[in-house]
């Protein structure tokens, strides 16, 4: 992963402002490309989906899109009809200032659920808005973007054998769950990718990166996960252009877990040899929603059983006694039991690092899949239960 991008790729120019959704920090973001352009999204399944969720779905429904705006700070969740005519509105003021069609404006929201747009602030803001964006920046976005992010999430890949790059950032802490994505992330890229490309690609990228990361469990109302290409670099080969998008959003989910709400380490865990994708996946997903393992690895417990007792609470048809787990170098159990190399004392000395990887073998096939996550601490407690104060 090369060094986290400050710029958008060619064909893209970004407005960041404060607007008073915050009281002291950027939180209205709009990054626009120089004309409509290929766009591909995906989107919380929550059936409690919010305006911005609802009205960008359709807004993408022609694979076409020229601007995509961030407010931070208020969800425009659970407020009714007059929220969705808010979000309309910010997509119509938006498209009006960009001199372009209102259904080529996709919204986000992120924030805080049951309260409405602070609408009249938010009108000055667009109002504020230049016709012509002139700022390439990516890093002012990004930092416009967070919320309890404690920092900014920026990833950035050469596309191999172009100039083309592509460039991601993203936001989420808690309330990570994904059933789609999760979070809101944005990519942008100069490459030039027809629409129905554009959208298998990155749905295979998503399926394998921010669907593969939870934090709390808990999936958010307003997740939205999308990528727009100008095509200012020309075309690209596929394999090399999904190859490099799936690059930037590893780095990203990464960057996700290893923030999460009060957390102290990064949980990668791999569960292999399992009969398909799909089973590896809701093994190693039960190991890193587990609320004891997270707590265990938080108080650096060298706990393995707690990893057993994850995997055998699925419904999953793994034999016990194939079971092999190792946390990081160290063997934990082999067939189920014990290992006979098992050494507690290095396995402690293992549990104090930063990163933690666990995997798990569940001797039934030649399938394999990784997921993400963090430690649970008494820092998530503090920051969700004071976080509308």
């Amino acid at each position: 992963m090369t060094r986290p991008a400050t710029t958008l790729p060619l064909g893209f120019h970004s407005h960041v402002a404060n607007i008073g959704v915050k009281d002291d920090t950027d939180d209205f973001v709009v990054i626009a490309a120089d004309r409509a352009v290929p766009v591909a999204g995906v989107f919380t399944k929550s059936r409690f989906a919010g305006p911005s969720v609802t009205l960008s779905r359709a807004q993408i429904a022609d694979g076409q899109a020229r601007a995509v705006v961030v407010i931070s700070k208020n969800a425009n969740v659970a407020t009714g009809a007059q929220g969705h005519a808010d979000a309309v509105e910010v997509a119509q003021r938006v498209a009006t200032r960009l001199g372009c069609e209102p259904t080529d404006v996709v919204i986000t929201s992120t924030g805080v659920i049951g309260r409405r747009y602070p609408i009249d602030r938010i009108r000055a803001g667009i109002d504020a808005l230049p016709d012509q964006l002139t700022s390439n920046d990516a890093s002012g976005p990004a930092r416009g973007m967070m919320t309890t992010d404690t920092v900014a999430k920026l990833a950035e890949a050469a596309v191999a054998g172009s100039t083309a790059r592509i460039v991601g950032m993203a936001k989420g802490v808690g309330m990570i769950e994904p059933d789609m994505a999760t979070h809101i992330s944005l990519l942008f890229t100069d490459a030039e990718i027809g629409t129905t490309d554009l959208d298998a690609a990155f749905r295979r990228v998503v399926d394998r990166t921010f669907n593969c990361v939870s934090i709390d469990t808990d999936t958010s109302t307003s997740d939205s996960s999308v990528i727009m290409a100008s095509g200012a670099a020309g075309p690209v080969d596929s394999g090399a252009f999904e190859a490099a998008m799936y690059e930037v959003a590893l780095e990203l989910t990464r960057q996700i877990a290893r923030d999460g709400e009060g957390a102290q380490s990064l949980i990668e865990v791999c569960v292999d040899r399992a009969c398909d994708r799909a089973q590896a996946k809701r093994v190693a997903k039960a190991i890193v929603n587990s609320p004891l393992v997270k707590t265990a690895i938080a108080g650096e417990d060298a706990n393995w059983g707690r990893v057993v007792m994850a995997v055998g609470k699925t419904d999953e048809p793994v034999d016990r006694d194939r079971l092999a787990i190792r946390f990081g170098t160290h063997v934990a159990a082999v067939d189920g039991a014990v290992s006979p190399t098992y050494d507690e004392a290095k396995m402690s000395a293992y549990m104090k690092n930063a990163e933690i990887d666990i995997s798990v073998d569940v001797g039934s096939g030649r399938a394999s899949a990784t997921v993400w996550t963090c430690d649970l601490t008494k820092g998530y407690i503090e920051i969700n239960g004071d976080y509308r104060s």
